[in-house]
């Protein structure tokens, strides 16, 4: 992980064993799961999509669609809620999304979505939980 720092710290101890193992390889070493596997993939009720680490606020329903990837997707970020990181792995230069709350990572976000934002947040079902209040 990354060694700046983040509004909530917490050791990898401590992540690991409030997140679980599935969880914290995802959200914390930067894993991600299966396409078409996760359970907010194919999900649309109105609410709010929120960190599975530490709670924060990160989409809205409204910006979700469907876009075939396996993953799901958003067209749009609630402002400040997300931090930009370039990555080169896996031979590929893509932009990484973390909660800028904590630091974990939720996926990346590329420039091919169909809306008017252009934008495609594409994100591990594992590194959000669902709050439809």
């Amino acid at each position: 992980m990354s060694k700046k720092k983040y509004p909530i710290e917490k050791t990898e101890a401590e992540w690991r064993e409030e997140l679980g193992d599935e969880r914290y390889r995802i959200l914390r070493m930067k894993g991600t799961e299966r396409p078409h596997t996760g359970k907010y993939n194919l999900h649309f009720e109105d609410g709010t999509y929120k960190c599975g680490a530490c709670n924060t606020p990160l989409f809205e329903s409204d910006s979700k669609f469907e876009s075939s990837c396996g993953w799901p997707s958003f067209d749009d970020a609630i402002e400040g809620a997300i931090e930009y990181v370039r990555d080169t792995t896996h031979g590929m230069i893509r932009t990484e999304i973390l909660c800028s709350n904590c630091g974990s990572h939720l996926g990346h976000v590329f420039n091919d979505g169909p809306t008017n934002t252009g934008r495609r947040y594409c994100v591990n079902s594992l590194s959000v939980d669902f709050d439809n209040e």
